[in-house]
């Protein structure tokens, strides 16, 4: 018999929509395998989303408020950087450099901060006033959670033709030191002095709380204690300080960014080491990386699990239909033709579970904030009732971002779409091909 083109495809139709209403476990099992698939794919979609905003959201914190994109750490005995104007004209020389969109100077000091509630160790940032205004990322990924930061850009001292004593703090250090916009926050130095500077003495110095920031990411604020650029070298002992300058580009992952560096590198020269911030937080963005893929092979393996039940149901929905498989092949049927027509069936089933899954997996990730603000609400709710004192927090900023970015990964959600139909055919290739190489002589045997 002449073999129909398309055959192949109806054959698959009829396996998985038969037309007859008789009980079929195998067309059971193939509906099981097709909700297995979906509510796999939905935790896979969801946890790769998450884990791509969190990353994503943690990293443009990293460059944007830490390093910039590029960072350039100055001798701290020339010159240049001997007064906040020198150091502020030394920057702008940076900015004359193709592809450098803005540069910032930078002082880091460690020290100790005193407070209502005890004392801390501190990393103070002297930067310019205007920073939080005039830098992008200071703008958009600072919080304010107490008074004003335009405060702080705008106070000035008219007597001393500088900025007054004034800082901004992180959240989590101002919760530890019980300290708050309008209070006093005491920061104290040391410097050397004697012949060879064997005595060490404290330099005390207090400046008034403009505001209280946040980004969102407490690991990375948690310390940081701002000043004006100007104040850190007429109040502050600059024997321990860092000379940094912060570079921006146009793209942080830039084709051009190396050759940014070079350029910057032989601008500087001798005084500066010049870094790019890949090279800074090199140990930070491998454990992300290597996070990320762990996540990704453990999801993938509970698909690779539930494509095992389309194996299954192939098995079932071949046994079944030996009499058809019969019937087809003395007809003229070729192996060929049976083996892809279980082939499509399978493949049907697949994609059947990524339209189960794939809407449901991107749903909970557009509305992932808001399910796991619900969920805080009713644990707590739950915790009150029990005689609990303690708030919980699922999205602790000491260890994740306090907002999830919601991000949808198009590539890899069609990567994971891929994977899932390739599983299905991979799993269920063996018993295809096994009902293709049935003999019809052998199948009305056996029945």
């Amino acid at each position: 018999m002449k073999q129909k083109p398309g055959w192949s495809l109806k054959f698959a139709g009829s396996l998985i929509f038969p037309k007859t209403e008789k009980k079929s476990i195998a067309r059971r099992s193939i509906f099981g395998a097709v909700l297995c698939i979906g509510l796999s794919i939905v935790p896979l979609v969801v946890v790769t989303s998450i884990t791509n905003g969190m990353i994503d959201g943690m990293t443009e914190r990293i460059i944007g408020l830490s390093s910039s994109h590029i960072q350039a750490y100055v001798a701290p005995g020339i010159s240049r950087v001997k007064s906040a104007y020198d150091f502020k004209n030394y920057v702008k020389e940076a900015c004359d450099i193709p592809g450098v969109l803005a540069a910032y100077p930078e002082l880091e000091i460690s020290a100790l901060a005193a407070g209502k509630n005890g004392r801390s160790g501190i990393e103070i940032r002297a930067l310019e006033q205007d920073i939080f205004v005039r830098n992008k990322s200071f703008a958009k990924l600072f919080e304010c959670c107490e008074g004003d930061v335009s405060s702080f850009v705008e106070s000035w001292n008219e007597e001393a033709g500088m900025p007054n004593q004034v800082a901004i703090i992180g959240q989590k250090l101002s919760k530890d030191m019980d300290l708050h916009a309008g209070d006093t926050i005491r920061i104290i130095t040391t410097r050397s002095s004697g012949e060879n500077g064997e005595r060490v003495s404290p330099k005390l110095s207090s400046f008034r709380i403009e505001a209280v920031v946040s980004s969102g990411y407490q690991e990375l604020d948690q310390f940081w204690v701002f000043i004006p650029l100007e104040t850190a070298y007429s109040s502050l002992s600059m024997e321990s300080a860092s000379y940094n300058v912060m570079i921006e580009t146009a793209d942080a992952f830039s084709p051009e960014f190396v050759a940014i560096q070079r350029r910057l590198a032989a601008s500087f020269g001798k005084y500066a080491n010049v870094y790019r911030w890949d090279q800074i937080h090199t140990a930070e963005f491998e454990n992300f990386s290597s996070t990320k893929v762990m996540l990704v092979f453990v999801m993938m393996l509970i698909v690779l699990v539930a494509t095992v039940n389309i194996s299954s149901a192939i098995v079932m929905l071949v046994m079944e239909r030996q009499k058809e498989i019969a019937i087809l092949k003395s007809l003229g049927a070729s192996p060929r033709g049976i083996t892809s027509a279980f082939l499509l069936a399978a493949l049907s089933c697949g994609a059947g579970g990524l339209i189960l899954g794939l809407p449901a997996g991107i749903l909970l990730t557009i509305f992932s904030n808001q399910i796991v603000h619900a969920l805080e609400r009713l644990v707590n709710w739950f915790s009150l009732l029990g005689g609990g004192k303690g708030e919980l927090h699922l999205m602790d900023p000491a260890y994740y971002l306090s907002e999830i970015p919601v991000e949808i990964p198009v590539n890899q959600v069609i990567l994971i779409a891929v994977a899932v139909l390739l599983l299905s055919l991979l799993v269920s290739y063996l018993p295809s091909r096994k009902a293709g190489r049935e003999k019809p002589l052998d199948i009305l045997r056996k029945n």
